[in-house]
Parts: C-alpha cells; structure tokens; sequence
C-alpha cells in the first residue's frame, strides 16, 4: 500500500508540474519540476499517457483529454456555473467588460467562468486559473463573508505581494473587508496586475453562506470601475436569489 500511495504521489507530482502558459513539456523539464529521476518520471509518463492524463507531442508532453473530461464532472463548480451563466452574459453584455465567476479553493480563488470583453485582453487569468484571495475582488467578496478563521489562515500564509500595490498589511486587509461588507461589494485597485481595476460581489445559497463571487474586470479607471459596481451588485443579488430558490 505504501508503495502504491507513492506511485501516485509522483504520479500526481508530474500533473502538478504544468503551469499556466505551459502548452507542453519536455520529460526532463516534467522530471526536474517534479523532483524525480527520469528513469521514474519516463515509467509514470507511460502510464499516465496510458490513461489519457497525459498526450504525447511531436516535442514532449500535454496534458490529456481525460482531465477535461473528468474537470468537467466536478459537480459544485460545475452546477454553479450552468445556473449562473445567464446571468454573466447578461452582465457581460451590459458592461461589455470581462465577467469572472470564482470559488474558494483553500486560501486562492478559482475561475469557473470568464467571458471575455472585445479588444480588452485579461492576461493574468483564466478558466481554470486561480489567484490569492487578498488581492482579487473576487476573493476579498468571499473572505469578506468568510469565517474569521479563514482570513487568519490567509494572513498565516503570508500576504504576497503581485503589484506594488498589493495589501500586505493584515490590519489594512482587515479593514478594506469591513468596507466590503458595509458596501457588498469588494475592489481590486491594481493589486493583482498593473492596469487592471475588478469590481466583485459575493454569490449566496439559501443557508446564506457566501459560495461564490461574481466580478467584472478591465483595463479602467478607478472612477469606470466604481460605476460599474451597481450592475455586479444586481446581477450578485438576482443570482444569489436563484441560488437560494
């Protein structure tokens, strides 16, 4: 059983190895990323290939189909994101802005749907993707509703810093969520990238607990992104009923 369990450790290492922008790898950069030998990684890379986890390529290694298939039975997100969509296209196309859907995952948010503005590329993240929770206005509108434990394990693990203007100081943090639950609605102001501004508000289920979080995002003015915030705020409200239905 030991032997088995660490099998699929480094088995699930050489999964883990891929990164956003990572279209494929080679075996030995799969094998350095993973810290393995590359006699090990090319006996788990067979087998992952097998299952379809793992694609091979003309110049290395993808990851397979199997996991977009299986991503896609996942059944939280996945129910979520079909009983909100209408109500991101209906955003989407009054902002004719960037609109994100994102869950919890431990301390970062995940993306469960983006819509993309024209002409208005968001770089910095993706379906799929994840980010801190305190520099997101997606996060800071669930970690403001959140239990306090939660908001002490992500000051625990330390703020990081992705833009100079990323909040670092637990206090600050602490008080920029006491504005968001006053207001329901959270900011990004350059903290996560440079140039872009996100407005976010918190997504509700009929027990009244913060599940989710709706935003729009782009490359705006702080004063654009303040306008903004009624039409987050109605479509979190109108979905937060649907969510409580």
């Amino acid at each position: 059983m030991r032997n088995s369990s660490s099998s699929l450790s480094r088995a699930l290492s050489l999964l883990d190895a891929f990164d956003k922008g990572d279209g494929e790898l080679t075996l030995t950069e799969l094998a350095d990323r993973a810290g393995l030998p590359k006699s090990t990684a090319h006996r788990l890379v067979g087998d992952l290939v097998r299952w379809r986890a793992l694609e091979r390529t003309p110049h290395g290694l993808r990851l397979g189909m199997r996991l977009f298939e299986l991503g896609h039975l996942v059944p939280s997100p996945r129910e979520l994101r079909d009983i909100a969509l209408p109500y991101l296209e209906d955003l989407h196309t009054t902002t004719r802005k960037t609109v994100n859907l994102a869950v919890r995952d431990g301390i970062d948010i995940v993306y469960v749907e983006k819509l993309l503005a024209p002409n208005e590329p968001v770089p910095h993240s993706r379906a799929g993707g994840r980010l801190p929770m305190h520099c997101t206005a997606l996060g800071k509108a669930i970690l403001a509703y959140s239990p306090p434990a939660l908001l002490d394990e992500v000051v625990a693990a330390g703020l990081r810093r992705m833009t100079p203007k990323t909040i670092q100081d637990p206090r600050a943090l602490r008080t920029e969520l006491a504005a968001v639950r006053e207001r329901r609605i959270a900011y990004d102001v350059e903290e996560s990238r440079i140039g872009l501004h996100c407005v976010a508000a918190p997504l509700f289920d009929r027990r009244g607990e913060v599940v989710a979080a709706v935003s729009v995002t782009g490359m705006q003015s702080r004063s654009t992104a303040r306008h903004l915030a009624p039409a987050v705020l109605t479509a979190s409200l109108s979905l937060s009923r649907q969510l409580s239905a």
